[in-house]
Order: C-alpha cells, then sequence, then structure tokens
C-alpha cells in the first residue's frame, strides 16, 4: 500500500491559503513577505521531491501549478513524476501537455484504489479542499508541515470543520528554525 503524504505551509491558525502570492488574498504571499528565508527550513521541500513517485492534486492547485511548476527548476523533479488530479469537472483537454502523464480521478474511491497499487509515497500539495475530504475519509497516512508563527484569520484551512471523531498522531520529525518556523512530520495513528 502507498503512503499518502499532505504537505503544507500552513499558519498558527490553520491557513494554507495563497502562500506562495495567488491573487484574491487579502495575505497572498505569506510565506515569503511576513517571515524571514532561512533556506535550511526548506530542506524538507527537496527531500519531498526525491522521495514521491507520483503526486496528487485537486483541480484548482493542478491549474495554479501546472501553468507555473513545468518550467520552474525548483521543481524539476516534479516534472517526471505521475500526477493524478481529482475533479468532477476537468477533461483531458484541460490538461496541460509539458507536465507529464496525468490522469483525472473521479472520486476519493479512485483515490483509495491508487493507494492499494504498487509503488512509493505520492505527495499532496495545495489542494485544500481535497486534503480536508481526503483526511475525513481516512485517506492520508502522513503530514508534512511547515507552520509559519503567523495568524491569519479568514481563509482556507488544510482541516476541516467536520464534527468527527479525535484522530490520533504521532510526532515523527520537527524542527524550530530562527525565523520561528516550525517543522512538523506526523503519521496517521491507525
Amino acid at each position: 500500500m502507498r503512503t499518502l503524504i499532505s504537505t503544507a505551509f500552513i499558519s498558527l491558525d490553520g491557513v494554507v491559503e495563497a502562500p506562495g502570492g495567488e491573487p484574491g488574498y487579502r495575505n497572498s504571499g505569506w510565506t515569503f513577505k511576513d517571515v524571514e528565508f532561512v533556506p535550511e527550513a526548506f530542506e524538507i521541500k527537496g527531500r519531498e521531491q526525491e522521495e514521491a513517485t507520483a503526486m496528487l492534486l485537486g483541480r484548482v492547485s493542478y491549474e495554479a501549478f501546472s501553468a507555473v511548476w513545468p518550467d520552474m527548476a525548483d521543481f524539476a523533479r516534479y516534472r517526471t513524476l505521475p500526477k493524478y488530479v481529482v475533479s468532477t469537472t476537468l477533461t483531458e483537454d484541460d490538461l496541460v501537455s509539458n507536465w507529464g502523464e496525468t490522469t483525472i480521478l473521479r472520486s476519493l474511491d479512485e483515490v483509495a484504489a491508487l493507494k492499494e497499487t504498487e509503488g512509493g509515497p505520492i505527495i499532496v500539495h495545495g489542494s485544500a479542499s481535497l486534503n480536508q475530504a481526503l483526511s475525513d475519509a481516512g485517506l492520508i497516512d502522513r503530514y508534512h508541515l511547515l507552520v509559519f508563527p503567523l495568524l491569519l484569520g479568514a481563509g482556507k484551512r488544510l482541516f476541516s470543520g467536520t464534527d468527527k471523531d479525535a484522530q490520533k498522531l504521532k510526532l515523527v520529525e520537527h524542527a524550530v528554525y530562527s525565523n520561528g518556523l516550525q517543522k512538523q512530520v506526523f503519521d496517521v495513528v491507525r
């Protein structure tokens, strides 16, 4: 069974919206505008690219990332990975041609089936709504969180507000950096 890893830049109050400067959010670009850059805090991002064997995205994140990531040297490894997009509306004609093999999944059942295939870790970037649905369905196995020392208030959040049983997490890796960022890696306890 493959491991499904959710990776996120997240504020202390749980917001994941527009960390890289995406338009339409009042605090857009909060990861680089409001916190000093400390390179060692982002080591996990390079490790994720090396360890991941596939990417899983929601439609909105796919559309945002596929417009810029294929040509970015920082994300060169992701060009070669198979990508899976969970969407009920996306069509084959909507997929970009310069970002490698991409498969559209229509349901969380198809994500669960993908996890049952042979292969290594599948990484989920962005995709707030998808992350909430995956978590609520018990499909996420690990969280890679870079927690920024910011309170952003309103915005899309990584975790849903669904009333559900407590989900235990096991902290397996952590670090604190000089700029206040915290790396927190959690395995989901089943």
